[in-house]
Order: C-alpha cells, then sequence, then structure tokens
C-alpha cells in the first residue's frame, strides 16, 4: 500500500524539515516546497492527498494558493500558519480548508488533525468478509437524492440533474451527508459538530455556519431565502427537501 503523500509549503526551511522528518516517522510521503508555484508544480505531477499550507508567505498570498488548490485538486487542505485572527480563520474555511492550525502548534495534536481530515476524505475500506457458501448479492451504492440532486455517500460525489459533478471538500461533503440523512429535523450546532467533526469541535466554532454558506453557494440555494438549508433562529439548521435512498 502507498503511503499518503503531504505537501508541506512554508518558506522557512526549519519548519519544512522538521515536518517531514516528524510525519515520515508516522508513516507518510513528504514533500517540502517554498513558494505557491512549486507547490502548484507538485499537485500537477504528483499529487499530495493532503497540503500543510503556510499563509505568511514573502510576496505571495496564501489565500490566492489555497484558492487555487480547491479549484484544480480534491485534496485535504490544512492551513498552517502564525495568523491566529478570527477573520483570518473564517477567510481560510471559507476558501475550503478542511482545517486551521496556529502556530506554534504541538505536534502531536497536529498530527491527529492531519489523520483526521484524510479520513473523512477517504472512507476506510471495509474489513475482507469471511469466505461463505454462497456469496451475498452486491449492496446497491447508497445514494441520497434531493431537488433535482444526487449525493453519492461511496464516491462522495455530489452530481446535478444534468449529470455535472460540483466538487465538495471534505467539510462540506460530511455536512451535507449529515443534513440529507436528517432531512426534515431542526439540527443544532452542536449536533453539526458533532457528527462532522467529533472531538476536534471546540466552543464557539464557527465551522458550521461557513460551511452552511458554502454548501448554499453550490447547491444555488439564495442566502437571502434559502429554500434547501433554512436557518432556525436560536436552534440551528433545517434541511427542507424530502430525500430518497438507493
Amino acid at each position: 500500500m502507498s503511503l499518503p503523500h503531504v505537501a508541506v509549503l512554508d518558506d522557512e526551511v526549519d519548519i519544512t524539515q522538521l515536518l517531514a522528518n516528524y510525519l515520515q516517522m508516522q508513516g507518510f510521503r513528504v514533500s517540502q516546497v517554498h513558494n505557491g508555484r512549486a507547490l502548484l508544480e507538485l499537485m500537477a505531477s504528483d499529487p499530495a492527498a493532503l497540503v500543510l499550507l503556510d499563509l505568511g508567505l514573502p510576496g505571495e498570498d496564501g489565500f490566492a494558493i489555497a484558492r487555487q488548490l480547491r479549484e484544480r485538486w480534491r485534496c485535504g487542505l490544512v492551513i498552517l500558519t502564525g495568523r491566529g485572527d478570527a477573520i483570518d480563520k473564517v477567510v481560510g474555511l471559507e476558501i475550503g480548508a478542511d482545517d486551521y492550525v496556529t502556530k506554534p502548534f504541538d505536534l502531536r495534536e497536529l498530527l491527529a488533525r492531519i489523520k483526521a481530515v484524510l479520513r473523512r476524505l477517504v472512507p476506510a475500506e471495509p474489513p475482507a468478509a469471511a469466505p461463505a457458501a454462497a456469496a451475498p448479492a452486491p449492496a446497491e451504492r447508497p445514494l441520497l437524492r434531493f431537488a433535482g440532486w444526487t449525493l453519492d455517500t461511496a464516491a462522495r460525489r455530489l452530481v446535478d440533474a444534468t449529470g455535472t459533478e460540483v466538487v465538495l471538500t471534505t467539510g462540506e461533503f460530511e455536512l451535507l451527508q449529515v443534513l440529507a440523512r436528517h432531512a426534515g429535523r431542526v439540527l443544532s450546532r452542536d449536533f453539526l459538530l458533532e457528527q462532522t467533526r467529533g472531538r476536534e469541535a471546540a466552543p464557539f466554532d464557527r465551522t458550521i455556519d461557513v460551511l452552511i454558506g458554502r454548501l448554499r453557494k453550490k447547491l444555488g440555494d439564495n442566502a437571502d431565502e434559502p429554500q434547501l438549508i433554512k436557518s432556525v433562529r436560536g436552534a440551528g439548521y433545517l434541511f427542507v427537501p424530502g430525500v430518497t435512498q438507493g
């Protein structure tokens, strides 16, 4: 089995080397790059499953690099930066980052966050079935259909009525799946955080609100008068359309 490939972009060589040494000891294949152009060239030739991206790059816009990643590749994205402002965190999440870690950081915590993003990005393979006299019929692919959309939870793909795929980040996919499986019920932010982020969730985490805004945009749901994902003041969110499974 190939090792998970992680790309580390930081202009400080000492930091990329530290992360590379640590992650390699944890079973990852690591590529070090020090500017946005090098990262994009790497992704074109040897795509990484996850990118650790520093925002504070001399002469470069880290947010612009993050946008290019999201537009061109399906990968995990963890912003790793010295910027601790809440506004920067919200912007990073709105762009499509799966997580946001501020410096200084604990290597063990960073490792746990990397593994969590990769778990959400690539579902674990089911254990091999024990030999049986007769093989069971193959199960249907778990599809969730609503309002002309189809969410394929096995392939982690969202397609519209014409069959065109709309690319979702890991967080967007997880949230949409939870909403669709609980259609017609008001779900609190705490419940949604627990279902999508588990122990990673923190008090006053705005991740859910940011992800809801991104999902509405991708689903063509008017944020001023949403018809698919409604806000319920003081309670949470309600997924309105009926959902069929198959």
